[in-house]
Order: structure tokens, then sequence, then C-alpha cells
């Protein structure tokens, strides 16, 4: 695993190429010339990347760090910056925030499960480490920058957020408290202009679902228990954290989003 450190100083820099990439793109939709600063912490796969290459896509600045980065989808490298970031090494989390001259969105996106395993206690800590106290550190460490020109933080949940995973009790938990941390903050928040949002994710099509996307029984289970009847696409999600950062919800705070076809409701 490379050291964030070796990648901090290049941040500016890769913020300035990200910029020229994007002088052709659509408008960002907040009704502003300024192009925002986006950065997604988990942005290198799955749902990360979809909700980057999102904000991208409308004009955005973009930052996706994460692990692996070196092999994230080659969409992602044509719109945004990958920066590989290990959350659980050091200080790296946040010696990485404090690198960027600016930022607008901070979407924590970041999050491993193991399911069969959680119940060691220390396979329990280490998903709770990157859930949830991974979360709470990229909010504090963002603060000051948001803080400067009114910015949001749309964090990720789950549906797990709200029952019972009897296979998966660390990221129950953690994305329990991924739940009330959003709350907790965007109270907290508020009257600095902060706004503090999260999505849950229902069974989204993404590498850590693939076991059971790819069991042909697994998978028709979810689907006839989703009132939708199929699998979410990280495409998904990504609309969702769109719509929490643009002008539509700027009244908007402390939610927590459903993203799942109607499974929570049903």
């Amino acid at each position: 695993m490379s050291k964030q450190s070796k990648h901090v100083p290049m941040v500016s820099e890769a913020m300035g190429s990200a910029a020229k990439r994007q002088d052709a793109a659509p408008s960002d939709g907040l009704g502003s010339d300024t192009v925002r600063t986006v950065v997604v912490i988990g942005g290198t796969s799955g749902i990360g990347t979809a909700i980057a290459e999102r904000f991208a896509g409308s004009g955005a600045r973009v930052i996706a760090a994460g692990l692996r980065a070196a092999d994230a989808p080659a969409s992602l490298g044509n719109v945004a910056r990958a920066v590989e970031l290990d959350i659980t090494h050091g200080n790296d989390l946040e010696d990485f925030i404090t690198s960027l001259p600016e930022l607008d969105v901070l979407v924590n996106a970041a999050g491993v499960i193991h399911r069969g395993d959680e119940y060691q206690p220390e396979v329990f800590a280490r998903v709770v480490e990157v859930n949830l106290t991974g979360t709470m550190r990229a909010c504090i460490g963002a603060k000051p920058l948001l803080r400067r020109g009114g910015g949001c933080i749309v964090n990720v949940a789950s549906m797990l957020s709200f029952f019972g995973g009897p296979l998966v009790p660390a990221y129950t938990s953690s994305k329990g408290g991924v739940l009330q941390l959003t709350k907790a903050l965007a109270v907290a928040w508020a009257s600095e202009g902060i706004r503090v949002n999260a999505v849950a994710p229902g069974w989204i099509r993404t590498g850590l679902t693939a076991e059971l996307h790819q069991n042909a029984d697994a998978s028709q289970r979810i689907i006839d228990r989703t009132p939708m009847g199929r699998w979410g696409e990280p495409a998904d999600v990504a609309g969702a954290v769109a719509f929490l950062c643009g002008p539509d919800a700027g009244f908007i705070t402390g939610v927590v989003l459903p993203v799942d076809g109607g499974y929570l409701a049903a």
C-alpha cells in the first residue's frame, strides 16, 4: 500500500488538471458559475466511483480518494483525479484533507464488510474503524474548508442502518452509527452553514455484493423482496447524492435517504 503522504503534494495540481478537463462540461446545477470542488472518499471503486463520475459529469472538480487508485476504472480517470488513500493508515486521511486548497462537497463512501467473520473482535474493530470512525474523521477534517462557503457532506449509510444483519454485526453497527452521526453533525453544524445528509443504499450491484448477485437463487430472493423488482445500480445512488448536494436540497439536512427500490417499505 502506498502511503498517502506521497500523494498529498499532488492534490492542488490534480485539481487544476481536472478543471481543464471540465472546461466544456455542463453546469453543476447550483445556478452559479463557480465550479465546485468535490472529494469522494472511497471513490476509486463501486458506489464511490459512480458518485465521482456523476459530479465530474456535471462540471465539478473531483478527487476520488481510496484504495487501489491505479486500478480504478478508466472512465473515472478520464474525468477525475484518483488518489491513493488508506484511511486506516496513521494520519493519512487528515493530511490528505488539509492539503486541499478548497472544498465544497465531501462524500464519505469508503466501506468494508466481512460476512461471517464479524463476530471476531479484531474484525469487528476493523470494520467500525473504516465505516464509522473513518467517516467521522473525514467530516471533522473537512469542516474548516466546508464552513468557508457553506458546503455539504453526504455519508453513505445502508439499509442495515435500520435493521439487523445477523451475518454482519460490525457492518450493521457501523452503518447504524453513520445514521446517527449524520443527524448529530447536521444539528451541530447547521448554524455554520454546513448541511450533512446520508444515503442508505439497498441491494446495489457492486463488488461488495458480487457473491450474492452472481448467485441465481440468492439474487432472485432479493429481487422478489424488492418492490421495484430489480437490483440497484451504483448510478441510482449517485443520483440521490447529487440531489442532496444540489439547490433543490438547500433546506434539507439531517436526512438519511433510502435508495433501495422500496425494500425498507415492503
